[in-house]
């Protein structure tokens, strides 16, 4: 983990609410896929590091992307970030995906959900090609199919699923799934808690191994304030109780660790 200060190399909005920025940081030589940073805003009045998951990783020229949603006064004011400005960053932060697991297996599936799109492209990039079928959920094909194109790139197939219809198949992504009889011996997913739920419900039937990545509101982003807590199996070592702290533990767990 480090602090930097990290600075703007390119911002832009990439779909209606949805922001995509490049930072050149030094904590870009030990980001893995799956982990996140904290950024803090240039605002005395909120203290609080905003915790944005990586998006895509360069460690060759030193520079990080992060993809968000504007929906808060810290994602308002970086959403509004040019090139040249600087924030006070930490990271990389928790636990990624196990790159290991899709050495072992012929088929991956990468499911996200919204923005929780944006943790998956690094870890698609990450996995040798023709392994990886991608399947997103978005709004709808009017409010943005962010990232698709670049996942295009990265995958051997790219599924949508749209809550409208308007692209892909209507419903969730396990709609697109059965509507694409998607079979599959390992899943990493990213998104909103009822679809890693129902992920999770799906490998338990699939016999499929599943690592899924939790969203969650954080303070500290580094375990002190157990802010961020998942309901677990086993007792975290921590707290002595039945949780774990996704900032920390997490964000990325094995499906069958957590009760979602």
């Amino acid at each position: 983990m480090k602090q930097d200060k990290a600075t703007v190399i390119i911002s832009e909005e990439i779909a209606d609410g949805i922001y995509s920025v490049w930072l050149e940081t030094k904590i870009a030589e030990e980001a893995v896929p799956g982990q996140f940073v904290m950024i803090n805003t240039h605002s005395e009045a909120h203290l609080l590091g905003r915790p944005i998951s990586i998006c895509d990783i360069d460690k060759e020229n030193g520079r990080l992307r992060i993809v968000f949603r504007k929906v808060g006064f810290g994602t308002d004011e970086i959403s509004g970030a040019i090139r040249g400005d600087a924030y006070d960053m930490i990271g990389p932060l928790g636990n990624g995906f196990p790159l290991d697991e899709a050495d072992k297996v012929g088929r991956i599936t990468l499911i996200g959900g919204g923005i929780g799109a944006p943790p998956l492209l690094a870890l698609a990039k990450a996995i040798p090609g023709g392994k990886v079928t991608a399947v997103l959920g978005y709004r709808s094909e009017e409010s943005g199919l962010f990232l698709k194109d670049e996942f295009e790139l990265e995958a051997s197939s790219v599924v949508i699923a749209t809550d409208d219809g308007s692209s892909g198949t209507k419903g969730t992504v396990i709609d697109a799934i059965n509507a694409h009889d998607i079979k599959t011996d390992l899943i990493y997913a990213c998104g909103p808690m009822p679809m890693l739920s129902a992920v999770k419900a799906m490998a338990e039937k699939t016999g499929a191994k599943a690592y899924i990545s939790l969203e969650e509101r954080m303070a500290c982003g580094v375990g002190a304030c157990l802010g961020c807590v998942v309901k677990t199996k086993d007792k975290d070592e921590h707290s002595q109780v039945h949780n774990k702290r996704i900032c920390t533990e997490g964000p990325v767990f094995d499906a069958q660790e957590v009760e979602i």
